[in-house]
């Protein structure tokens, strides 16, 4: 590139391409050189072997990985620089900076296009448009914004009200529920009160009957008494007992 069209190009604007390649190249360098020594640093007071024979075991570990590292970035970059002066900061053929008689031309005719009345016209006209267009965009917005806030409420009280019927629907259930469980246990707490007083009846009756038996059977038999009872009358007398 020294030497060269580009070369006379970039100096006309000021511009030194290789400048920035060798200041880009320098700032890889002492990255690079920053981070082992900061990587060696920390590696001595993890491993405390400062002042040792290994501290100088570690140093030469360190640059050795150093260096495989530095050569091949330094390769890579070389390449970088060569690619960037041969295809980046190299003008295309047949360009050429326009001559300075060119420059006040051009300068009237922008010059003149700015002034122009009726471009100037134009777009206060589009200005204005624009003011309109974005005042009525700021009253949809709202209008938008108030009918999502509207939504929302209703949309809450909707929620509310189908809760309110849910907790409704499911107190209703559990009332009747346990109004059928109250029937049933007082249903079955009289049917045992019916069952207890059927069978005491029967046991008064039975008993009674008993009594009657016995008490006509002596009735009967008072000459003889129990004792001077024949058998006959006896298994009568007990037969009539076991059918009570």
């Amino acid at each position: 590139m020294e030497g060269s069209e580009s070369e006379a190009i970039f100096d006309s604007l000021n511009l030194n391409p290789q400048l920035f390649i060798n200041e880009t190249l320098n700032t890889v360098d002492d990255l690079l050189n920053d981070a082992f020594d900061f990587y060696l640093q920390e590696a001595s007071k993890l491993l405390k072997i400062d002042g040792t024979d290994r501290s100088q075991d570690l140093t030469k570990g360190v640059n050795y990985i150093r260096d495989m590292i530095q050569s091949s970035s330094d390769k890579r970059l070389a390449m970088w620089e060569k690619y960037s002066l041969r295809h980046c900061f190299t003008v295309p053929e047949g360009f050429s900076l326009p001559k300075s008689d060119e420059l006040p031309g051009s300068c009237s005719m922008v010059c003149d296009t700015r002034s122009d009345p009726d471009v100037d016209s134009e777009l206060d006209s589009l200005r204005d448009k624009l003011t309109l267009v974005g005042a009525e965009s700021d009253k949809l917005n709202s209008e938008l914004k108030e009918l999502e806030r509207q939504s929302a409420s209703s949309g809450h009280c909707a929620g509310l009200i189908n809760e309110a019927l849910q907790i409704y629907e499911d107190s209703s259930m559990h009332d009747m529920f346990q109004e059928m469980v109250q029937t049933a246990t007082e249903l079955r707490v009289k049917m045992q009160k019916l069952n207890t007083r059927q069978v005491e009846k029967m046991e008064h009756a039975r008993a009674e009957r008993a009594y009657n038996s016995v008490t006509d059977y002596f009735t009967v038999n008072q000459e003889k008494g129990l004792f001077n009872a024949k058998l006959d009358d006896l298994q009568e007398f007990l037969a009539e007992l076991k059918k009570m």
